[in-house]
């Protein structure tokens, strides 16, 4: 057989999960196809129920399962991984890599068996998040935050904005200012978007802090699962698209980011279920 190049398909509620993009290209083989949808006409996930989420990334799914025919999805969403992995490994035969909170790595690296997590404020009430404690840190004392304004903070960021530190270091105060707070030596990141605000939390963030983001470990996972794959016969090798379920709020400024990790045109998905 032929060799053809593996395909990726990346979803988000955002552009949180261009982080991972990021991160799949500098892990990937050069001539990997990625394929991404933001569903920003429902950003953001967070304050959403949880019936709607499931039903809503399934429909997305089906269309550009159909459409792209990729090798493996990632599901570069806590929230939708959470939710939603269950049901789409259900529905699809296509392999499906999800993100979730690095609540494991941060039990191995901590010394001081006290960590902190930001999240989504809806990842942070989920028994999901309890459960991945229990099993993997149980030893540790898990302090959760979950931020409201980190992802919008995040998507500015990405855009090129300017983006006030006060605000960032208020979100992370509520951690530090917790009981046990000041023993806080790891801070693992449980959206992808906040991957676009390193440089704030490095800024406002008392030295030394371990800092853990996902988006290299699953970039990593994805690698594994395309070396196992069989090429999908029923795939073209049709450009690369990045396609959004709305009107870009600041189109000019989404192109130029776009730009710099390889997408030279932005779609609005046709027929996307209505939010």
């Amino acid at each position: 057989m032929s060799y053809t190049p593996g395909r990726v398909l990346a979803f988000d509620s955002g552009i949180g999960g261009l982080g991972v993009v990021q991160a799949l290209r500098t892990t990937l083989p050069d001539d990997t196809l990625i394929d991404y949808l933001a569903d920003n006409a429902l950003f953001p996930y967070g304050e959403q129920e949880d019936s709607l989420l499931v039903a809503r990334i399934v429909a997305l799914m089906e269309e550009r399962i159909t459409s792209l025919c990729p090798d493996v999805v990632l599901i570069a969403c806590n929230t939708a991984s959470t939710l939603a992995l269950d049901a789409l490994r259900a529905r699809f035969e296509v392999p499906f890599v999800g993100c979730v909170p690095p609540i494991r790595w941060a039990a191995r690296i901590s010394e001081t068996r006290v960590f902190g997590l930001l999240a989504t404020r809806s990842t942070a009430r989920r028994p999901y998040l309890r459960s991945l404690r229990d099993s993997y840190a149980s030893d540790c004392e898990m302090i959760v935050h979950g931020a409201r304004t980190l992802a919008d903070l995040a998507e500015q960021a990405f855009l090129g904005h300017a983006i006030d530190d006060t605000l960032v270091a208020k979100e992370l105060r509520h951690l530090f200012d917790a009981p046990m707070g000041d023993r806080i030596d790891t801070i693992g990141l449980g959206c992808t978007h906040y991957t676009f605000l390193t440089d704030a939390f490095l800024r406002v963030c008392p030295p030394g802090i371990n800092w853990l983001d996902p988006a290299i470990p699953v970039a990593q996972q994805v690698n594994r699962v395309l070396e196992s794959r069989r090429p999908r016969p029923d795939r073209d090798n049709r450009a690369e698209t990045l396609a959004l379920t709305g009107p870009a709020t600041d189109t000019v400024a989404l192109k130029q980011a776009v730009t710099r990790l390889g997408y030279h045109s932005i779609d609005v998905l046709s027929g996307a279920p209505a939010p």
